[in-house]
C-alpha cells in the first residue's frame, strides 16, 4: 500500500469512528446498537471499513475498525476485531449500489417505532423525496445478521437511499459518511413527524404526480449555479 493510500485509510477509519459517535450524540442511536461503514478501495483491496461488533463507540478507536473485502465473509475480516454482526447487508448494499460510499444503520426511536408496526413512511410530506422516492419502505423482518435480512434490505433500498427494517431500525446511505449521517437524521425527523400526525389521524398523502415534481426539483436542489 502506498503512503498516500495508507494515510487516506487512516483518515477514513477515524471518520467512521467519529460518525458512529456522532449518531449517538445526535440521539438517533443509543448504546452499542447500530453500525457504520464506508467504502474503501486502493490497489490490492476493494471493500469497506465497518465498526466492530459489541464495542461501545466511546471505546472504539481507528485501529478497531474492521476492513472487509467486498466479496468476503466474516472469516475474511482484516483486523483485531470481529466486524459488526450486520456486515452482510453492508457488503450486499455496496455490491448492488456502486454509487453508495457510506452506510449508517441506527435504532433511531421514532423510525424504529414505525418499523415495529411494519410500517414505512408514505408521502405525507414532500421531504420524503430526500430518501430518493415517493415513500420510505419498511423491509420485512428477518433475524439480525442474516442473509435474509440483507436480501430484504437491498430490495427495500431499490431506487431509494434509505429504508426502515421491520422490528429493528433504519438504514441510510450516501456518497459519503457525512451525507449518510445527514440522511439518517432527516429520516428520523420524518418518522417523528409522521408518528405525531398519526396521533391525530391518518394524513392526506401527496399524489404520485406531485412527488414526481418534487423529485425532479430535488435533482438540482442545492447544486451550484450553472455557468
Amino acid at each position: 500500500m502506498s503512503t498516500g493510500a495508507a494515510r487516506d485509510e487512516r483518515a477514513l477509519r477515524a471518520a467512521v469512528v467519529a460518525t458512529a459517535r456522532e449518531m449517538n450524540a445526535l440521539g438517533i442511536n443509543r448504546g452499542k446498537s447500530g453500525n457504520v461503514s464506508a467504502r474503501l478501495a486502493h490497489p490490492g483491496f476493494d471493500g469497506y471499513l465497518i465498526t466492530p461488533t459489541g464495542l461501545p463507540y466511546a471505546e472504539t478507536g481507528a485501529e478497531d475498525i474492521v476492513a472487509m473485502p467486498l466479496t468476503g465473509e466474516e472469516a475474511d475480516a482484516i483486523g483485531s476485531r470481529l466486524p459488526s454482526s450486520e456486515w452482510r447487508f453492508h457488503r450486499d448494499i455496496y455490491g448492488a449500489r456502486p454509487g453508495i460510499g457510506a452506510i449508517v444503520h441506527t435504532h433511531a426511536p421514532f423510525a424504529t417505532t414505525l418499523a415495529c408496526l411494519d410500517r414505512g413512511i408514505p408521502a405525507f410530506h414532500y421531504m420524503i423525496a430526500i430518501a430518493g422516492g415517493s415513500d420510505i419502505r419498511c423491509a420485512p423482518y428477518a433475524t439480525f445478521g442474516t442473509q435474509a435480512l440483507s436480501d430484504h434490505a437491498v430490495a427495500a433500498l431499490d431506487g431509494r437511499r434509505a429504508c426502515l427494517l421491520a422490528h429493528h431500525g433504519m438504514i441510510a446511505t450516501g456518497p459519503s459518511l457525512a451525507q449518510a449521517l445527514a440522511l439518517a437524521v432527516e429520516v428520523e425527523t420524518l418518522a417523528e413527524m409522521y408518528w405525531r400526525v398519526l396521533q391525530i389521524g391518518e394524513p392526506t398523502l401527496l399524489s404520485d404526480d406531485e412527488m414526481r415534481v418534487v423529485l425532479d426539483k430535488f435533482a438540482t436542489y442545492g447544486q451550484p449555479r450553472r455557468a
